[in-house]
């Protein structure tokens, strides 16, 4: 298979062994030249811009339509979505789709993605269930040249960012969902780590909590009340 590295030449990476693939920690060289979302998710098949496709069943690229006006974006597949290949099909999308319609978003075109594309996991002491572990910075900062794709072809008109991993890749490091959740502020450009009261012309983001932090809450109903609450922000926003 042939890449483009960031220099735009081409290099054959049919010699790359599963040690050597991931050390550089940086998806761009297997971003593909041209082409919309199916050949982003095409090349994202292939991606080994960290050592976490070793372990992952597959790559879970973003889902949704093209030019969806709403992108959700959350931090990593779970169990369920590396078996199935899509995001947010497990217990956490179940209710964060329960959420999106009881916030009126329900006939709401939405594109489903994730900050980092494999799961990441450890195992239980008999070996029979994967548990979920968060990725590094490393890993996120290696996959967002993804992200920043997706983003860029659909270019949507309001970004959920579902937990603080999600916000950290596109915000930075000094992101904290409970600073910002629930207030709709202009997502800051490639160029840009600051992101300020939302302005015209410009994509918005609202931060809120994961849904899996909502089912993992002491009291589940107030996060889930308060989940709601940040997506009927949304529902406002999109009219």
């Amino acid at each position: 298979m042939r890449v483009r590295t960031d220099r735009g030449a081409d290099r054959d990476t049919s010699a790359d062994t599963t040690a050597d693939a991931g050390a550089a920690y940086d998806a761009r060289p297997y971003l593909p030249r041209r082409g919309g979302l199916a050949s982003l998710r095409r090349a994202a098949a292939s991606c080994r811009g960290c050592p976490l496709f070793e372990d992952a069943t597959q790559t879970v690229f973003g889902a949704g339509p093209a030019h969806a006006r709403l992108v959700l974006v959350g931090e990593q597949p779970g169990d369920q979505e590396d078996r199935q290949g899509e995001p947010f099909v497990g217990p956490a999308g179940r209710l964060l789709r329960k959420a999106l319609d009881e916030a009126g978003l329900g006939d709401e075109p939405v594109y489903f993605t994730n900050a980092v594309k494999h799961f990441k996991f450890t195992t239980s002491e008999r070996g029979k269930r994967r548990i979920h572990k968060a990725p590094s910075l490393r890993e996120v900062t290696a996959c967002r040249p993804w992200l920043e794709e997706e983003l860029r072809l659909v270019e949507p008109d309001v970004v959920v960012v579902l937990g603080g991993t999600a916000g950290k890749a596109l915000l930075g490091n000094a992101f904290r969902v409970s600073e910002q959740r629930g207030v709709l502020r202009s997502l800051p450009d490639r160029e840009s780590a600051e992101a300020g009261p939302s302005r015209a012309g410009l994509p918005q983001f609202l931060a809120t909590l994961h849904p899996s932090a909502v089912l993992r809450a002491p009291d589940r109903e107030a996060a889930y009340q308060g989940l709601l609450a940040d997506l009927r922000a949304v529902t406002e926003a999109l009219g």
